[in-house]
């Protein structure tokens, strides 16, 4: 077992697959530290990133990282080594959310095509095609949660109906919630100021008829920006839920999203994330018909690619001293 030698840039180019991953609102909280002496990548809550008003409980900022962590896992497996990780590993360092530690040579990995796919994955709040999801695809993409310990349920159409009126209802609460409202503006902006956000042209259409209501549409309507046109008349709609609700859940859910934006994007089916329910308890709560613990409502199928969000770099994300660690580690 060869011990691992992790130089500058291929911790860059870690760091780079992590942060590809998606974040609520694009607002990317999280933060890279390198242990040099046991080659261990910790990922750390940037609280000061966190919405206060639309996630009170943190639990879409740890979704966030728990994307970034599998990302790191892919990337870390795609260089040779083994991701050897472990969740809430200091119960005395709240922020540490995770660890990633390099070990030795990575087995046969189960994840051999999802490192080019990461670099590929973008939501796209565009309309899509009225193309339904073969059943193989929807088959893989259940399979792709279970991996990670969640569950993915695709509904039926009437199911799916119910679903989006619950959207509806939250949207229409989140418009009219001025501390909400004014929160999520704050984070649709020209991202040339601070690299975080989501800028005006990844947005996309407004539906004139609101029945796919997307996230930050009925907050930011702007006639030169969101230009009306009707989605698909039956859009694919996902559950991703957890048996339980503990912070390392969470975790575990943002693996199992990513793994199915991933593997979705690797069929080519486009994804955005449909996350206004999730934000009132009540809402929530209706969203899994097994009891189970919604985490994530995804909206799947064929259309035009979503443009890149921007995205800090791995300078950004690592302290300027873990680079200089990894120049002495090498």
């Amino acid at each position: 077992m060869r011990s691992a030698v992790l130089d500058v840039p291929t911790l860059e180019n870690l760091v780079s697959a992590a942060v590809a991953a998606p974040s609520i609102h694009n607002t990317q909280p999280w933060r890279f530290r390198l242990d040099p002496d046991t080659t261990t990548l910790e990922i750390r809550a940037a609280a000061a990133r966190g919405l206060r008003h639309i996630d009170p409980t943190g639990r879409a900022l740890y979704l966030s990282v728990g994307c970034a962590l599998l990302n790191l896992r892919v990337a870390v497996a795609h260089f040779g080594w083994e991701p050897v990780t472990r969740l809430l590993p200091r119960p005395d360092e709240p922020d540490l959310l995770a660890t990633v530690r390099l070990s030795g040579v990575a087995a046969a990995s189960s994840t051999p095509h999802l490192y080019g796919t990461l670099w590929r994955r973008h939501s796209s709040r565009f309309p899509f095609s009225e193309r339904r999801l073969p059943m193989p695809v929807r088959t893989e993409l259940a399979e792709a949660a279970h991996v990670e310990g969640a569950r993915l349920s695709l509904p039926d159409p009437v199911e799916s109906e119910r679903l989006l009126r619950l959207t509806i209802e939250a949207e229409h609460r989140n418009t009219a919630d001025p501390d909400r409202a004014a929160e999520s503006r704050r984070w649709v902006h020209d991202p040339n100021d601070d690299g975080l956000g989501i800028p005006p042209a990844a947005l996309g259409p407004q539906d004139f008829r609101e029945r796919l209501p997307m996230r930050d549409f009925g907050a930011h309507r702007h006639p030169d920006v969101l230009t009306a046109r009707p989605f698909e008349n039956r859009p694919s709609i996902a559950v991703l839920s957890t048996t339980h609700d503990r912070r390392a859940d969470w975790l575990r859910a943002g693996q199992a999203l990513e793994r199915v934006l991933l593997v979705a994007t690797a069929h080519g089916v486009r994804s955005s994330l449909l996350h206004q329910a999730l934000e009132w308890p009540d809402l929530r709560e209706q969203l899994d018909s097994r009891r189970l613990n919604a985490q994530m409502v995804l909206r799947l199928g064929y259309g035009p690619e979503g443009p890149p969000t921007p995205r800090r770099t791995a300078d950004q994300a690592l302290h300027e001293e873990e680079l200089s660690a990894a120049h002495r580690a090498r």
